[in-house]
């Protein structure tokens, strides 16, 4: 008798030895229905100073207002008005997918008015790649609450940069991106540009389900240019994954790289261009007599200037473009050598609960969301983020607000063009140093934008001393901005 009691005795507190460890993990990892984001995780100031109100009261409890970030008080430039529809298996723009291609000009003040026809989640638009005011980044729970159905919202912001960028959603992105809610943001330069193209077309690549489309159309679409014509064809990857394209038997050369120009770019030939999600890429090329033909993963292919529409697709070339090394150098606006700050965004993954859900989740520095870095900056400090992945999956990195320089890959230096870059893809066993200006005050994310890696916690946020959260998420609005 002894001995089996002793036995039950035993295994009682072997399975509560198992059990309650598990299920304080759960309940730890449960979060509440509204939370300010804000104040999760843990502030992280790279080794530099502590700043004043971070000093004072921690990583968000005073400071100016993230609703008080906004654009100029003036009459705006341009004004447009998109209205996003529920359609079923697709969520359309005024009516299509992609939405309109908006067309602007450097130094523009644009207004756009947001209307929720019907989507249940509610929305936002967020301006992917543009330095916008914090107010006005669309990042529902974090800059703004979710637009709901009926309601609408009005987005102010200077486009100081010329370049090609793009808008989607950023509530529960992950679903409402992949349905459709997005279209690309043209910037032309204030006074033209130096170079003015025949032709100046935008090719947005998108998956719908496991088709891939090129501006919305499946297999092969048609560019109207005469031969000789000069074109700029500006690439944008709405996709969660890396796209590549080519160019069989044309000369072209990467003009631009997330919206910036690339520094002497030089002719290419032969070779497969990256795309990493959410990023862009601009081509110039001159249309030969026969036409130029333009091929992408994914299935799409573009016929420039008589090319034959009906041609046998291209093998993708074995060459890769590597942008580390693409162009000439020049110095940067600012001292890389001797940062304010310096910090480590390591990518793992391990097994645990992510609010409630067993499973095997991303980790950001080790730990499972929210358990992850706020890092902390002043306005005016020149960071250095080291960009590690050490997990089974590639993850293309965005930082909102801010463009990112290239300083090394694997400790091998950038030699090319300066790299600047807002959707870096780090490869498997990768790591970047990225040097960034922190001119843009607010809270910001930076997340992997393969949105479905990002619902699954991989997503981490920059954060000013001296700025409050004025939203949060959850609540009312249901904000759920991944």
């Amino acid at each position: 008798m002894f001995t089996r009691h002793w036995r039950l005795w035993v295994a009682g507190a072997a399975t509560a030895a198992l059990v309650l460890p598990l299920a304080w993990l759960w309940k730890a990892s449960l979060l509440p229905d509204t939370f300010d984001l804000a104040s999760m995780g843990y502030a992280e100031w790279g080794d530099g100073p502590v700043g004043a109100l971070g000093a004072a009261s921690g990583h968000h409890a005073h400071g100016i207002p993230v609703a008080e970030l906004t654009g100029p008080d003036r009459p705006a430039d341009v004004r447009e008005t998109l209205t996003v529809r529920d359609e079923g298996d697709r969520i359309t723009v005024n009516g299509t997918t992609p939405g309109p291609t908006l067309r602007v000009t450097q130094g523009d003040l644009v207004e756009v008015t947001l209307v929720n026809d019907d989507v249940e989640d509610g929305t936002t638009l967020h301006w992917h790649g543009v330095d916008v005011p914090n107010a006005a980044d669309g990042v529902a729970g974090v800059t703004q609450d979710a637009v709901m159905p009926g309601e609408e919202y009005v987005y102010r912001f200077v486009a100081e940069d010329a370049g090609t960028f793009w808008y989607h959603s950023h509530q529960v992105s992950h679903e409402q991106v992949q349905r459709g809610l997005l279209g690309a943001l043209v910037v032309t330069p204030e006074g033209g540009p130096a170079e003015e193209p025949d032709v100046d077309e935008v090719a947005v690549l998108h998956r719908y389900g496991a088709e891939g489309t090129l501006n919305g159309d499946a297999g092969v679409s048609v560019l109207d240019a005469a031969p000789a014509d000069q074109v700029r064809l500006r690439v944008v990857n709405t996709d969660n994954g890396m796209a590549s394209l080519w160019l069989p038997g044309t000369v072209f050369r990467v003009l631009a790289v997330d919206g910036t120009e690339v520094h002497e770019p030089s002719d290419l030939a032969d070779v497969a261009v990256p795309v990493p999600a959410g990023g862009r890429v601009d081509l110039g090329l001159t249309v030969p007599a026969g036409g130029a033909r333009v091929d992408f993963s994914g299935g799409p292919s573009l016929a420039i200037g008589g090319a034959d529409a009906g041609a046998t697709r291209s093998t993708r070339p074995d060459e890769t473009l590597d942008l580390l090394t693409y162009g000439e150098p020049k110095p940067p606006p600012f001292d890389v050598d001797n940062p304010d700050r310096r910090f480590e965004y390591t990518i793992g993954k391990r097994p645990g609960f992510l609010d409630g859900r067993p499973g095997i989740w991303w980790t950001v520095n080790g730990g499972l969301y929210p358990d992850i870095p706020m890092y902390m900056v002043t306005e005016g400090d020149v960071a250095v983020f080291t960009i590690s992945n050490e997990s089974d999956d590639t993850h293309p990195m965005h930082l909102h607000g801010h463009h990112g320089l290239v300083l090394s890959r694997d400790g091998e230096p950038a030699t090319g063009s300066p790299w600047w870059t807002d959707s870096l893809e780090v490869g498997v066993g990768e790591a970047y140093e990225v040097a960034v200006l922190a001119d843009n005050p607010g809270i910001w994310m930076d997340h992997c934008h393969n949105l479905t890696h990002a619902a699954e916690g991989l997503v981490a946020h920059l954060m000013y001393d001296g700025i409050a959260s004025s939203f949060h998420v959850g609540g009312h609005h249901h904000n759920e901005p991944e």
